[in-house]
């Protein structure tokens, strides 16, 4: 007989990027290998439909939303605290806060918890949140920590701050690093490059960047090292528009690197596989991170990467990538011309680098993961 396994799929029908490309990743390989297991996931709303088509199309993986319409905070009092009564209902055995949170009553209900916690970012640096916001997340945190079981940090980086930071025993967290969707691998067809070639004037040469575009994530340092680097080469940021891509903007025109700089906004999935294929280097500046998905995706592209010291990305890259301090413009710029083409060393680094991120696939992962349910439940 199957045991049911309940999942916190809010940001896994909604979310495109980050938290909801790990959620849909690991339930599509848990489906796919942890053969003992069915999975419920449990929604506030149905979300977007592009997404929920990438669920797995098998009967041991269903889509759950609220059986009625909940009062005042509605939504979010469902995930707080009505969704244990469903998970009772429904027999789940174990649940996973695949986003580090839980539902209040886990344990007072007999159900079993595990929660993932990819990064305490809003405590390493409070300076990047409204106040409130750093204050809810952290009393989410601290009710994970004690309703969880066990905890999943997704580097060994956050395994550090949940320890520092949470006051939890070593014991009490397993590292289990991040999957990634091998989306972007193999070649576009030449006719889709060129249409979005044509569609986003791509330049001949560029270093691509991609991910929120935000304070945190420093891209401003890549920028600034343009004016280092030869005048041919460009620099291509994909994200959504931001205060911060204003700012990015702003600073790129008055320095007269404006017309080396794009900002793209709304790139498609197959849009930006052809923006990776054609681009010379990968750039990703972060001051701090959970660990790092865009630097695995772009080396399983096949392109050299530069990053930044001072968190978790030399576990995402390893180290056959170029990492500088956050603040080092000449160190930054050095490194991507060390990056370009024609470089020496850059596709002995290339290559290295492909073999090191081979430890991050996706069914190895699940793997993992199916065993602490196995532990948890006593199987």
């Amino acid at each position: 007989m199957m045991t049911l396994i309940g999942m916190d799929a809010k940001r896994i029908v909604n979310n495109r990027t980050g938290l909801g490309n790990y959620g849909r990743t690991l339930v599509r390989d848990l489906v796919e290998s942890a053969q003992d297991f069915s999975f419920a996931l449990y929604a506030p709303t149905l979300g977007a439909e592009d997404l929920r088509n990438q669920l797995p199309e098998d009967d041991r993986c269903r889509l759950v939303t609220p059986g009625r319409t909940w009062p005042m905070v509605g939504k979010w009092w469902w995930r707080q605290r009505g969704l244990v009564d469903d998970l009772r209902r429904d027999g789940v055995a174990l649940y996973h806060g695949l986003t580090g949170e839980l539902p209040f009553g886990l344990q007072k209900a007999g159900i079993k918890s595990v929660v993932t916690i990819h990064d305490l970012i809003f405590m390493r640096h409070p300076e990047y949140y409204h106040l409130w916001d750093v204050a809810i997340y952290e009393w989410k945190f601290r009710h994970a920590c004690r309703e969880a079981d066990k905890i999943i940090a997704i580097s060994e980086c956050t395994k550090r701050d949940i320890m520092e930071l949470g006051g939890v025993e070593e014991s009490k967290i397993e590292v289990i690093y991040q999957s990634f969707a091998q989306r972007y691998h193999g070649s576009v067809k030449q006719e889709v490059v060129e249409k979005v070639r044509k569609k986003y004037a791509l330049p001949k040469r560029y270093i691509l960047n991609v991910g929120s575009v935000e304070e945190r994530k420093n891209v401003l340092l890549a920028v600034k090292a343009l004016a280092y680097i030869p005048q041919d080469v460009q620099l291509i940021i994909v994200g959504k528009a931001t205060p911060y891509a204003k700012k990015v903007r702003e600073y790129a025109d008055s320095h007269g690197l404006g017309e080396r700089v794009k900002i793209l906004h709304g790139v498609s999935d197959e849009e930006l596989h052809a923006i990776y294929q054609e681009a010379e280097a990968f750039v990703y500046p972060s001051r701090y991170e959970g660990f790092g998905i865009p630097i695995i995706e772009a080396v399983g592209c096949g392109l050299p990467v530069v990053a930044c010291t001072g968190s978790c990305l030399e576990e995402a890259g390893g180290p056959d990538c170029l990492y500088v301090h956050p603040d080092d413009v000449g160190a930054m710029a050095e490194a991507l011309v060390a990056s370009l083409r024609g470089a020496l060393g850059r596709e002995q680094c290339i290559a290295a680098s492909s073999r090191y991120i081979r430890r991050f696939l996706g069914t190895d992962t699940a793997a993992q993961v199916a065993d602490i349910y196995r532990n948890v439940l006593g199987k």
